[in-house]
């Protein structure tokens, strides 16, 4: 089972739910949580676990090689994100805006642009007890995040069977790093506030989910703070709440400790629990 938690806006409380549940989860499940927020990876502040594996990510690159080079155009003409520039008798590329496909390198007629590799980032994978933790951190400067949130899910998929529960924590708003982590996903869980932006956001987050055709609930987090909106469109549009967590002074106070809220507030633990029913019956096929 893989399951996105994700967010039309920043700040809704996604990696608060990412965290406390997958450590809920993990207490009577073989779980693996995935922060795939690359830019700004904090899950880390949250888990508790040993360090089990690190390793540093590339992308490939294509490297002019002058000596081999006709000045044939070619390379400039194909790429599509102008990453490769002719100027002159110079053929000048752009690391951070390539995508690294290939295109340039291999309809260039003298093998003039040959790829090489370059670090784009590290990944970091812990493990404790039933909770295995990996988070992905972009290096500073580079500008694309797809390619390291690709790798990242490749690595989970290589290494943990089908018997584990994937939550993979994306990165805010829908843009392509939200698609690349979603697009696979069995299910996707919004995390979203009761406020007039909440509820702005959650809508182009919602028409995202239903144009990758994904089954997706809702989290409302910080109930009680703003309006009844966001509730009113979800039972008008039939969106399942599975969740609703309280505006609470103590939560805000653990969260500010980096600690996982479910062991400390009764409250928030029952909201927990109504999710973990909730992803259990989605595991066999009954969503409830």
């Amino acid at each position: 089972m893989k399951i996105a938690i994700a967010s039309g806006k920043g700040g809704t409380g996604k990696t608060t739910v990412s965290t406390n549940i997958a450590s809920y989860l993990a207490e009577t499940e073989k779980v693996v949580l995935v922060d795939l927020d690359v830019e700004e990876p904090n899950s880390k502040l949250f888990i508790k676990a040993d360090l089990y594996n690190k390793e540093d990510k590339f992308k490939m690159i294509p490297q002019w090689n002058q000596n081999l080079c006709t000045l044939c155009g070619i390379c400039q003409e194909v790429c599509n994100y102008n990453s490769v520039i002719q100027a002159g008798n110079t053929i000048m590329v752009f690391s951070e805006l390539c995508h690294s496909c290939y295109a340039c390198s291999e309809l260039c007629p003298t093998e003039a642009l040959p790829m090489i590799p370059v670090k784009m980032g590290e990944l970091t994978h812990y493990k404790n007890n039933n909770l295995d933790f990996i988070e992905s951190r972009l290096e500073i400067g580079q500008e694309l995040a797809v390619p390291l949130i690709a790798q990242t899910i490749d690595y989970v998929n290589n290494l943990f069977t089908d018997d584990f529960i994937k939550l993979y924590d994306s990165p805010p708003g829908t843009s392509c790093p939200v698609i690349e982590v979603t697009k696979d996903a069995d299910f996707v869980i919004l995390v979203t506030e009761p406020t007039p932006f909440g509820l702005n956001d959650l809508k182009l987050a919602i028409e995202t989910m239903q144009e990758l055709q994904k089954q997706f609930g809702v989290i409302i987090n910080r109930d009680g703070l703003g309006d009844a909106e966001v509730e009113n469109y979800c039972i008008k549009n039939k969106i399942p709440i599975i969740a609703k967590i309280p505006n609470s002074k103590e939560i805000a106070h653990y969260y500010s400790r980096g600690m996982l809220i479910y062991k400390q507030v009764s409250e928030f633990k029952e909201q927990m629990e109504k999710v973990k029913r909730y992803i259990i019956n989605s595991m066999r096929g009954v969503l409830k």
